[in-house]
């Protein structure tokens, strides 16, 4: 089994239905749910807003907080799940953006993604630093996380 598949299952039994908005994993967690057979009937969208204009036009990002935050920050994480869940029919949606490398900055490194998950009215965020073990390889690390970040709010405590 895979972290996808256990994560639709939650779903199935929780009577939940997801969505995502990604930058830095362009597709990647939405991939991995709809690479499970019957993935359909948990999973309404996936938003793939590489850009910050995407970003602003498809998920309702405030020009504001990228000014103040820039892309790569809980702030915008935050909106980037808020908006995913208010344009969709889902009932949790997650959000990633990063840097998943080459390169980065001495303020953000690279391999720093910052993470947002909405239900309701509620929305946590945070941040993960993967370090630099490649491109792959975070967007890999982040796709996982991602993943086990929406499996944990589904699961019985």
């Amino acid at each position: 089994m895979s972290i996808a598949s256990d994560l639709l299952d939650i779903a199935r039994k929780s009577g939940a239905t997801l969505a995502t908005a990604e930058s830095c994993t362009g597709g990647m967690i939405a991939a991995a749910i709809t690479d499970v057979a019957g993935s359909s009937d948990v999973f309404d969208r996936g938003f793939v807003t590489y850009s910050n204009a995407a970003k602003q036009e498809m998920l309702g990002v405030k020009g504001e907080t990228l000014e103040a935050h820039g892309a790569v920050s809980e702030e915008v994480a935050a909106e980037m799940a808020k908006g995913a869940l208010a344009r969709s029919a889902a009932t949790l949606a997650v959000s990633v953006t990063g840097i998943a490398g080459p390169g980065g900055s001495e303020h953000k490194p690279e391999g720093r993604v910052c993470f947002g998950l909405a239900w309701g009215d509620y929305v946590i965020t945070e941040t993960r630093e993967f370090g630099a073990p490649g491109r792959d390889a975070v967007r890999k690390a982040t796709v996982n996380h991602a993943l086990r970040l929406m499996m944990s709010k589904l699961s019985p405590q």
